[in-house]
């Protein structure tokens, strides 16, 4: 997605806002020519990296797509914001439209951050944050939203499962396959284009008015049914997904020349990284690439949780600048405030911190990253060093059923069937010199002793702080589903519900 954050920070800034963009998809590390991907089909995010600064080792909070958005916006592990199940150890849980959970009101947003700095902060695609009226993007700080709050599954038949609306601000109009046509046989829906253009005409407007801006762009043409435009359709070497990923890069070239075009380019911090690592469920014909890195999404291995990430700021980010800064989705919560001139919540553990000296000044800072699958810390990442707690891709029982977030990829005892538990002898890897978790270091070496020894420290000073959040993903109801939202008379598109009844949710992964 695109985050642009602006404000009067520092004297550098204190006569310009900077505004904000995230650009935040469904794409792996590997999906990008600039991190080796063969067929070269990402020009304009390649482009992108050249001017600003790419980061090799960034990650997101979760490995599937809810609990990671959570986090961005709230700048919170998902296990702190709510977003997570307790109804089995260590499962991937997200809103789907039964969910009875979502972002609770308690919970502080960056968008309601940046609206006291004179923000006007829109949302173009996936909200995925819960589709009750009180989740509603519009309560949650957003002052615009064009897009959806669930994913683009269908088409349904409006009586077992109603089809996914599509809103404008407060009020759907519309809903997926029905007034938005999305074709399963060829991939043909021209979603993508109406979200580029409702970003080009809200930076427009709000340049025209000399406003501070914060756009969250999550578009999901690369997820599973993948979609593109008419004109992308068959212009890859990669297939459907490729022709995805070909216009999304399209619409992101014309995005940047857009703000370079109306002379807010130095103004304006954009941002593009990903939600989880590539679905290999769907690959290889809708699935991506995680590079060098092992399985995918709804994983804790390198594959599902590390992201491709590019920092863009003409004229305040060196261009062409690679870090190795171990980054997460919740630092840009925490760097998008610091160039507001705003300081992060302090009545509440915040787990980003502000890459602004490591854009700006090329400086390193020391931190782990925690990989968390539900209620569970699967593993920790400390300098190049990453400890595996617990393994597990998925059961037994879903691989038989062709479940396999590993296709091709089975590391004998780390790509465990069976939720296999490290604690006491965590397995360890050295990133640098084995990217795809193949080789873990023998218990016995010195290099062994030494790392977990700093590795235990931090672990354990996390776990004696953590006070988890009321988890959000327990309890599903099918009476709650997208029935009637709000701006369903107006159209004739009220369903009718069933009646309720509220049972636990099942999470297989």
């Amino acid at each position: 997605g695109i985050c642009y954050v602006g404000s009067e920070t520092l004297r550098l800034w204190q006569r310009t806002f900077t505004s904000f963009g995230v650009l935040f998809l469904q794409m792996g590390w590997g999906d990008l020519g600039v991190f080796g991907e063969p067929a070269k089909e990402t020009p304009n995010l390649d482009q992108m990296a050249a001017e600003g600064m790419l980061f090799l080792d960034f990650y997101t909070a979760n490995p599937l797509c809810s609990p990671s958005r959570a986090a961005l916006l709230t700048g919170r592990l998902p296990v702190r914001n709510g977003f997570y199940t307790t109804n089995a150890h260590a499962r991937n849980a997200y809103t789907p439209q039964d969910i009875v959970g979502g972002i609770q009101d308690s919970e502080l947003l960056l968008p309601e951050l940046l609206k006291k700095a004179g923000y006007i902060n829109k949302i173009i695609g996936k909200w995925h944050l819960g589709h009750r009226p009180q989740f509603h993007p519009l309560k949650h700080g957003f002052d615009e939203w064009f897009g959806s709050p669930n994913c683009h599954f269908g088409p349904y038949d409006n009586r077992e499962l109603p089809n996914i609306p599509v809103y404008r601000d407060w009020e759907m109009i519309g809903r997926y396959y029905e007034d938005f046509k999305i074709d399963l046989k060829t991939g043909e829906a021209n979603l993508t284009q109406l979200y580029l253009q409702e970003a080009l005409d809200f930076i427009s407007k709000q340049q025209a008015s000399q406003q501070p801006f914060f756009l969250y762009w999550a578009i999901d043409a690369t997820h599973a049914p993948v979609y593109a435009s008419k004109q992308f359709l068959g212009t890859s070497q990669r297939g459907l997904y490729g022709d995805a990923v070909r216009e999304i890069d399209d619409s992101i070239g014309k995005i940047l020349r857009h703000l370079q075009q109306l002379g807010i380019s130095e103004n304006t911090f954009v941002f593009f990284t990903s939600d989880n690592g590539a679905a290999l469920i769907s690959a290889p014909k809708q699935g991506g690439s995680n590079g060098p890195f092992l399985c995918g999404k709804q994983t804790t291995f390198e594959g599902g949780m590390r992201e491709p990430a590019i920092a863009w700021w003409p004229g305040h980010i060196p261009a062409g600048g690679v870090s190795h800064q171990l980054g997460n989705v919740m630092d840009l919560f925490t760097t998008s405030l610091s160039l507001a001139g705003l300081q992060p919540p302090s009545d509440r553990q915040i787990d980003g911190i502000d890459l602004l000296p490591v854009m700006l000044q090329g400086k390193l800072i020391d931190r782990p990253i925690f990989y968390y699958r539900g209620n569970e810390m699967m593993a920790v990442r400390v300098g190049l060093y990453k400890a595996h707690y617990w393994t597990w891709s998925n059961s037994w029982e879903e691989y038989g059923k062709g479940t396999d977030f590993c296709p091709g990829q089975s590391v004998s005892g780390v790509t465990t069937h069976t939720q296999e538990e490290h604690t006491y002898l965590p397995l360890l890897f050295h990133l640098g010199r084995d990217p795809g978790e193949k080789f873990p270091l023998s218990f016995a070496s010195e290099e062994y002793q030494r790392a977990m020894e700093r590795i235990t420290g931090i672990v354990q000073q996390h776990k004696d702080t953590l006070v988890p959040g009321e988890p959000q993903l327990n309890v599903c109801d099918k009476a709650i589903m997208n029935w009637s939202p709000p701006g369903c008379e107006k159209l004739g598109k009220c369903l009718k519900a069933p009646e309720s009844d509220p049972k636990k949710c099942s999470w297989p992964h």
